[in-house]
């Protein structure tokens, strides 16, 4: 049934992206582009609910703005992520995840600058790595190599074009290749970014 749920997800978000291509396409003047970079405050969901530290790392990436209507935007982005956990049950045991991220979110903008934000985001996994005091071991076959997540912020953009966002990224799919344990990331975000003035 779960398996059914993340497949289904998948293809909601291929959906997704394709509408967001087919309509960038059309918004002839109305689609911006910009940099996002920020801080990551990461943890893992684990069935047996160990007491995890957070990892605090970076993301930085790309967004494409595209208006629909004055007060709707998607906004597709690409986007570095570290993401894992620093500690386990007050050992000393690190697993840092890094992804590259593909969200799709869809905004309602206020008119005095703020924006909330919903959507679904595709993890990419680019490198895995378990860190047992100075001992570094690879995890790569024992994490899936895709993820499946749903977001939802909160931004606030300026005259000047540069913005303030939070958002929260709750992870929908299993990412444990081995055992039985469901494992499933949970990223708290908050960080800059900057939108290019639209061509007139």
């Amino acid at each position: 049934m779960l398996a059914n749920k993340i497949v289904f997800m998948k293809n909601v978000f291929v959906g997704l992206l394709a509408i967001t291509i087919a309509t960038a396409a059309n918004a002839q003047g109305r689609t911006t582009f910009g940099l996002k970079a920020g801080v990551n405050i990461a943890t893992l969901s684990l069935d047996n609910d160990p007491n995890l530290d957070p990892r605090v790392g970076l993301y930085a990436g790309g967004l494409a703005h595209i208006h629909v209507s004055p007060n709707f935007a998607i906004q597709p982005e690409v986007v570095y992520s570290a993401q894992g956990f620093s500690d386990i049950n007050g050992s000393d045991v690190k697993w840092k995840l890094d992804y590259v991220n593909i969200p799709v979110m869809a905004q309602y903008m206020f008119n005095n600058g703020f924006r909330i934000e919903t959507g679904p985001q595709l993890g990419l996994l680019a490198s895995a790595k378990a860190k047992t005091g100075s001992t570094e071991s690879d995890l790569k076959d024992d994490i899936k190599g895709t993820d499946v997540s749903w977001g939802f912020g909160l931004s606030y953009l300026s005259a000047s074009q540069v913005g303030i966002g939070a958002r929260y990224n709750l992870g929908l799919s299993n990412i444990n290749e081995s055992g039985s344990n469901d494992v499933k990331n949970r990223v708290f975000q908050v960080g800059l970014f900057y939108q290019f003035a639209p061509k007139h």
